[in-house]
């Protein structure tokens, strides 16, 4: 209850924020004098700081489902060819360290790196573009059949944030307006599918208009979806993927998966290499760790 209205959460600490720059001007701005709220350390606390902790709190909230206790559930792997994970089960539960928005098991799913890949940060005026990376619109794949039951496609793929400005935009004010305006605005461009099991898998980040399902359509294993892109909350080309207990992402608990059809490669990424450590003692075995490569192959 308290997680699906999380929207809600995040409307009001909009609003807060709205009224806080209020004061601020009211404060240097004599002619504005009749927006301000009650002035003094004490007020601002009052006023600001006690519902900012609040809803900060129920901001997050994050339901628990049964199934974090039981055998992962297993699914054919979501893109073709070889691949690197990152924040990804098989490093650790929870994969990206928040059970919030449905992500206890998730993953995220890179290209390999090459000769011509971006760095991952660099010093440069100009971000790179998502043409840049050879990922960029590889098909996306149903890791099980069922029902589409939400398509988002009509967001932008923007530059990757692989500058030091860009990555310190992204982690300050954008990671900021995201979260006010919402989930779909994390997610970027999405698809969630109903498999009719209890489970519902949601694919994040979708390139703009690449979508080839709509709302209920019926879908088989390894159909294709849409494409990789860079939309949302996202620093460069890749698939965010997860499995949940419901459709609502706000409002669902995370649901624990493990890709048959894949060869783990032992190797890491040679961009990603800094990112590659030990497992931790909760990660799903048979599930590639941070910047491990893996080769996924269609269903037997």
């Amino acid at each position: 209850m308290i997680a699906g209205l999380r929207p809600l959460w995040d409307a009001l600490m909009l609003l807060l924020a709205a009224l806080l720059v209020a004061d601020v001007l009211t404060a240097v701005l004599p002619g504005l004098s009749g927006l301000g709220l009650p002035g003094g350390a004490l007020g601002a606390l009052v006023v600001y700081g006690v519902p900012f902790v609040v809803l900060s709190l129920l901001v997050g909230v994050a339901p628990r489902h049964d199934l974090d206790v039981q055998e992962p559930v297993e699914l054919a792997p979501p893109v073709r060819g070889r691949w690197v994970s990152v924040n990804g089960p098989g490093q650790q539960l929870p994969s990206h360290g928040t059970r919030t928005r449905g992500q206890y098991g998730a993953i995220d799913v890179c290209g390999t790196s090459g000769p011509t890949t971006p760095e991952i940060v660099r010093w440069a005026l100009r971000s790179s573009r998502p043409e840049a990376y050879p990922c960029f619109g590889e098909p996306i794949h149903a890791m099980a059949g069922g029902t589409v039951v939400r398509v988002r496609d009509g967001q932008r793929d923007h530059r990757a944030r692989n500058t030091w400005q860009g990555f310190a935009y992204m982690f300050t004010f954008e990671a900021l307006w995201r979260e006010a305006a919402g989930t779909g605005r994390v997610l970027g461009n999405h698809v969630v599918v109903d498999h009719g099991d209890g489970t519902f898998a949601a694919y994040a980040h979708l390139k703009k208009g690449s979508a080839r399902v709509g709302e209920g359509d019926r879908l088989e294993v390894g159909d294709v979806l849409g494409s990789v892109g860079n939309t949302g909350n996202s620093s460069m080309p890749h698939l965010h993927v997860q499995l949940m207990d419901r459709a609502s992402v706000d409002a669902a608990a995370g649901v624990v998966m493990r890709w048959r059809d894949i060869e783990l490669t032992g190797e890491l990424d040679e961009q990603l290499e800094s990112f590659g450590k030990d497992p931790s003692d909760s990660a799903v075995k048979g599930m590639p760790r941070n910047a491990e490569t893996f080769v996924a192959r269609d269903p037997a």
